[in-house]
């Protein structure tokens, strides 16, 4: 496998010399809607930007740890090469990148992160045989080469309210969140839909820490909690590193998102509603090798398997409790049970 990274703190021009110097071969031909697809025994060339890291345990690795799986699903680098840019929570660098990998031919140009909607508006329309996606949104700006995809976090998110209802003794539940937005809202919502539904004399404080990436907000957060005597500790997005740790030394136990967390606390963490972006990625694949570059939405979801709520083996989670999870991910995947938001 490829991997090239595009530093975020470089000037455009230091960007072009660099991306002139990894080797990347002469971009094949990229088909639209009037034209036929690329030749099959050309890779599919994907190029993806993240806000932060690719190990992150949360967002980012997400999507990387999706794009690893399709890549080994069709084939390898030989049927589907990708390259990546991490850490890229500077705005302009991030539009930057966008669109030098646009103007080398990449069959796919991935946007991830709701901050990048503005740079692939301004971009996309100006390279029309190149697909792009963003998310999480349902926005194409009604562009021919724009998909947008989201997560309904909040199905999840309700999943692991359920249980940690079921789990907490000093009946006190700490959330931490980043910013009150996107699917990081709807986790948060769900979550607290899920405890609500269990037991509503459950106590839940949500404090959202205005910030995606500090990680010593985060710790604050947690500790705050843990001195109230909060026994139970969620959040979203990459800065959770700092709250598990909190949690990890306190034993609190701990929920996570997006990513599997487990590792980051093996001892805490009860379970992680996982993304597998796979799910999307792979329609989206085929729509641009079909000649269909854009202007559809798509969300993973625990009906269509782009989100699974994966138990850590080495928690001790009692059978009955596990039962009272697994149900209601039958009950939301049936329908006789919908999250609805506040």
């Amino acid at each position: 496998m490829k991997f090239k990274f595009l530093s975020a703190i470089l000037l455009i021009s230091l960007l072009f010399a660099l991306v002139g110097c990894t080797g990347i071969s002469t971009p094949a031909p990229v088909a639209s809607p009037t034209e036929a697809p690329a030749p099959a025994d050309k890779p599919f060339r994907v190029a993806v930007i993240m806000p932060s890291a690719v190990n992150d345990f949360a967002f980012s690795q997400s999507m990387y740890d999706a794009l690893v799986r399709v890549q080994n699903e069709m084939g390898g680098p030989q049927k589907m090469d990708f390259v990546y840019s991490q850490d890229m929570f500077v705005l302009d660098d991030a539009t930057t990148a966008i669109r030098i990998y646009a103007s080398r031919g990449y069959d796919l140009v991935i946007a991830h992160g709701s901050q990048y909607g503005l740079s692939i508006q301004e971009i996309a329309p100006q390279f029309p045989k190149t697909s792009f996606a963003w998310g999480t949104t349902v926005d194409t700006f009604n562009m021919p080469n724009v998909f947008a995809y989201q997560a309904a976090a909040e199905e999840g998110g309700y999943v692991n309210g359920v249980l940690a209802a079921a789990l907490t003794k000093n009946k006190m539940i700490g959330v931490i969140g980043p910013l009150e937005v996107g699917d990081a809202r709807l986790y948060v919502d769900g979550f607290k839909a899920g405890v609500v539904a269990t037991n509503p004399e459950i106590q839940v404080d949500v404090n959202y820490i205005g910030s995606f990436s500090d990680v010593v907000k985060a710790s604050e957060a947690a500790s705050s909690y843990i001195s109230q005597g909060t026994d139970i500790l969620t959040g979203t997005a990459q800065m959770v590193v700092g709250a598990t740790n909190k949690a990890k030394d306190s034993d609190v136990l701990w929920f996570g998102t997006q990513s599997n967390q487990s590792a980051l606390a093996p001892k805490i963490t009860v379970a992680s509603q996982v993304y597998h972006w796979e799910v999307v990625l792979k329609e989206i694949i085929a729509k641009v090798q079909a000649g269909t570059l854009g202007g559809k939405t798509f969300t993973i979801s625990l009906a269509n398997g782009g989100e699974v709520i994966e138990y850590n083996a080495e928690y001790a989670l009692p059978a009955e409790v596990k039962a009272l999870g697994d149900a209601a991910v039958q009950q939301i995947v049936s329908g006789s049970v919908t999250v609805t938001m506040p």
